[in-house]
């Protein structure tokens, strides 16, 4: 036997399974994606082009170049985010496992609210921490018994997602300063991803950053979603200074650096405003909010790009697999949670795609 026990622990995402799946129908209505449909915009294509023909194609600083970490801390702290320091990052998911490898020990508890995007779980498995869930259906909004309830000696860190993948929700201004207040209480770091805030479709009590209202914050965050840069991997990470470099000590021995012309790219994309591009989401949720409602049981999401309706019979695996064999592919919500009750549907598609996925989910209903 050649593998690792770590390796042999961990089952294959349930993504890959259905994605396995998916690759034997032809042509599929395709509403399972995690990423923008718009490309990135062509100026920061060019700006990094620009910067390839310059030859800035080597190794850079294990933290990230200079010009860029501090612009992105201006970049923050003008939202009110509190952070000492910053470090680029190989995406969130770099991120998020740099971060665990400087904050937790074997054995250690990660508090993630349910459902959950479903590399936090993994991770903190393979680091040899233990992830603690707690419920948020059937709004999937945080209540403070729930998250008190999850807390122990062991607990680390509370994880959270808001925007949330997969459910599309959006914490509130009140649900944000309840988790600080128990954070505070309890000593315990937070870490809050952010990569999905730009998408974000309410009033200003469900646009506020958690990285405003607690010291012991991390804020995770990219310019994959905003700007499109999926396959560009560049994140970031804020927060005490502390915690920060010991990241970028440990990420000479785990990433060793970040994509340099992605960085260059991105000094540029901060100035560049992709909010018209986001702003047609908000057309897309309400079409396929209105188009499922009367239905299926459905919460509004606020944010993101997915909608999370419960299925008929409660089995969303079986759901998923009906669904592709009518040409439809979305992703079980067990994927993403200890229920298989839901599905997760991406409205980051052509409205024409939506509309004809809608017409196979109300059949399906």
């Amino acid at each position: 036997m050649w593998l690792s026990k770590r390796v042999t622990d961990i089952k294959p995402s349930g993504v890959r399974k259905i994605f396995d799946l998916a690759r034997t129908v032809k042509n599929p209505i395709d509403l399972s994606l995690g990423e923008p449909d718009f490309d990135i915009p062509d100026a920061i294509k060019e700006e990094g082009i620009a910067w390839i023909r310059k030859g800035f194609n080597k190794y850079t600083p294990s933290g990230g170049i200079p010009e860029l970490r501090e612009k992105l801390l201006h970049y923050l702290r003008e939202k009110g985010i509190i952070c000492e320091d910053v470090i680029l990052t190989p995406g969130v998911t770099g991120g998020l496992l740099l971060a665990l490898l400087v904050t937790m020990n074997p054995g250690d508890e990660i508090v993630i609210p349910d459902p959950y995007f479903v590399l936090y779980e993994y991770q903190v498995l393979l680091l040899g921490g233990k992830p603690v869930f707690f419920d948020t259906y059937p709004d999937f909004t945080l209540k403070e018994e729930a998250l008190r309830g999850s807390i122990t000696e062991r607990t680390r860190v509370i994880l959270i997602n808001s925007p949330n993948n997969p459910t599309g929700n959006v914490y509130s201004g009140q649900e944000l300063e309840m988790v600080a207040r128990v954070a505070r209480e309890k000593h315990l770091l937070v870490f809050s991803d952010d990569i999905y805030h730009a998408f974000n479709y309410e009033e200003e009590e469900y646009r506020r950053y958690f990285g405003q209202l607690y010291e012991g914050c991390l804020t995770l965050g990219g310019f994959s979603k905003d700007w499109a840069m999926t396959g560009w991997r560049l994140g970031y990470v804020a927060g005490p200074k502390e915690i920060i470099d010991s990241m970028v000590t440990m990420q000479q021995y785990v990433f060793s650096s970040v994509n340099s012309v992605a960085q260059k790219a991105a000094l540029f994309a901060l100035d560049y405003k992709t909010d018209t591009l986001i702003d047609a989401y908000r057309k897309r949720r309400d079409l396929i909010y209105e188009g499922l409602k009367d239905k299926y049981n459905v919460v509004k999401p606020k944010g993101a790009y997915y909608i999370f309706p419960e299925v008929p019979g409660g089995d969303g695996d079986a759901f998923a697999e009906e669904a592709l064999k009518r040409n439809l592919f979305i992703i079980p919500g067990s994927v993403f949670s200890s229920r298989k009750s839901h599905v997760r549907i991406s409205f980051a598609a052509g409205e024409s795609a939506i509309t004809k996925g809608m017409e196979i989910l109300r059949s399906m209903a």
